[in-house]
């Protein structure tokens, strides 16, 4: 089972609705954030300019760095859903998981010294409908969530209907195979291979 988020970037309008719905829904502390939106670009020569929203969590890596380096054994798997969770009682706050995400997907939460990131509200997981909040309060449609592995699923339809050439992950500077799907099409802008959205982030 590989639930995860995919993201149609050619519908996002950046309008930060998944991050509010974020932090209402699971109660996060001022100066936290699970996710977030940056832009790229412009780029381009007038009046040929392009540019898109990229919003930006855990990837949901298939080989997550940030379980391996962990010392307590925090941050790890669920083997029923397949999704990357911090068990926050075993957590220590060392933060050894947050320079192993190269996604920047991971913050200290300085008021409880634990370490934070997206869970697809994995609290709602028992819910026949399971979704996260981000995707039941995207205005434009823009985020699905299932199960990659399902191709009934309303996650493995989209790819589907996008088309391969449609369907990005962001850069993986290691074997880390990030799950998050983004579908851009070229008649909305061309995709930009990470790092550079991810420094774009850094430099934010």
């Amino acid at each position: 089972m590989k639930n995860c988020l995919v993201v149609d970037l050619d519908r996002c309008s950046g309008c930060e609705s998944c991050v509010a719905a974020c932090k209402y829904e699971n109660g996060i502390d001022l100066g936290v954030h699970l996710n977030r939106v940056v832009a790229v670009g412009p780029t381009g020569t007038f009046p040929n300019i392009e540019m898109y929203w990229l919003p930006l969590q855990c990837q949901q890596c298939a080989n997550p760095g940030c379980i391996e380096v962990c010392p307590t054994g925090a941050s790890y798997r669920d083997e029923k859903t397949g999704v990357v969770l911090v068990n926050a009682e075993e957590c220590i706050g060392c933060e050894s998981c947050i320079p192993a995400c190269p996604y920047e997907a991971r913050m200290l939460n300085p008021s409880k010294n634990v370490v934070e990131k997206c869970t697809l509200c994995f609290q709602r997981h028992t819910d026949a409908d399971w979704m996260p909040a981000c995707a039941h309060n995207c205005c434009c449609g823009a985020r699905v969530f299932g199960d990659l592995d399902d191709p009934e699923g309303a996650a493995s339809k989209a790819i589907a209907a996008a088309g391969e050439e449609n369907c990005h992950h962001l850069a993986d500077p290691g074997n880390l195979a990030p799950s998050t799907v983004y579908l851009l099409s070229k008649r909305v802008a061309t995709w930009e291979d990470a790092p550079d959205p991810v420094t774009r982030v850094a430099k934010a």
